[in-house]
């Protein structure tokens, strides 16, 4: 569980950088945020943000560069009070912006970081207030620009995480309008994105590996070959990213055969 409690929603739609803010630039913060460099990398971030006080999202990545910090040091509660306020605000930063395509793309990426951390924390009706409120921002974006390859990866984590949640978890989603979820339409929306994604393939790819291993958990009779597939994806992060302690541990723990 840990490994899929740890994985992000680092996702931007291919039209969707800010005005103020040169794509560029949020790529190399994220590039240096998944080598590694994690303080360097909330540093880029809120840099960015200062530029632009109402622009959510290098807001959204400073708090992702956090998180990746604390599944680094295994910990789920370093700076999770920062972690909390600075998605509070970015979540209001794209509450406040014209109702459209940006607005639901960032409001439904905010959301999806703030239903992670409630989960993470056993605050469970508020992290499914805000996976719902995430799915159907997200269906708002697709509706209008179905070429938002990178919001199948907010999607396929709803439906895969609905799909193996405990009985009880299910019956509480079905009650609230969550549905039940499809694992394996979650697992094909992950690979959507592991392969055709844009900012957030690499996020895709650490997802869908720690996916793949815990259906491995589940089944045992397909287990070496789901591990060997997910060691693969993260063999081939961290050559790229040999840095990432994150990667590294996954790799010490699931070393090949």
């Amino acid at each position: 569980m840990r490994l899929l409690a740890a994985a992000l929603l680092l996702t931007q739609s291919a039209n969707s950088a800010p005005a103020h803010i040169e794509r560029g630039e949020l790529r190399a913060a994220l590039d240096t945020l998944y080598a590694g460099a994690f303080a360097t990398a909330a540093r880029l971030y809120a840099d960015l943000s200062a530029r632009d006080s109402t622009d959510p999202a290098p807001v959204i990545f400073h708090a992702g560069a956090y998180i990746w910090w604390a599944a680094a040091k295994d910990s789920d509660d370093f700076a999770s009070e920062l972690i909390d306020s600075l998605l509070d605000a970015a979540i209001a930063k794209a509450r406040s912006k014209p109702v459209g395509i940006d607005r639901d793309f960032w409001l439904a990426t905010a959301l999806g970081y703030r239903a992670r951390e409630r989960d993470l924390h056993g605050h469970s009706w508020g992290a499914s207030k805000d996976a719902k409120g995430m799915r159907d921002a997200y269906r708002r974006v697709l509706a209008a620009d179905s070429s938002c390859i990178d919001c199948y990866l907010g999607l396929g984590l709803y439906n895969y995480g609905l799909a193996r949640a405990s009985t009880f978890a299910r019956f509480v989603a079905r009650l609230i309008g969550l549905g039940s979820g499809n694992a394996e339409e979650g697992l094909r929306m992950m690979h959507r994105v592991a392969s055709g994604g844009d900012l957030a393939r690499v996020e895709a790819a650490w997802v869908l590996a720690s996916a793949l291993v815990r259906e491995g958990d589940r089944d045992k009779q397909r287990a070496e070959p789901l591990r060997a597939e997910a060691r693969a994806i993260v063999t081939g992060l961290g050559l790229r990213y040999p840095n990432n302690p994150v990667f590294q541990r996954f790799l010490r723990k699931y070393p090949g055969s």
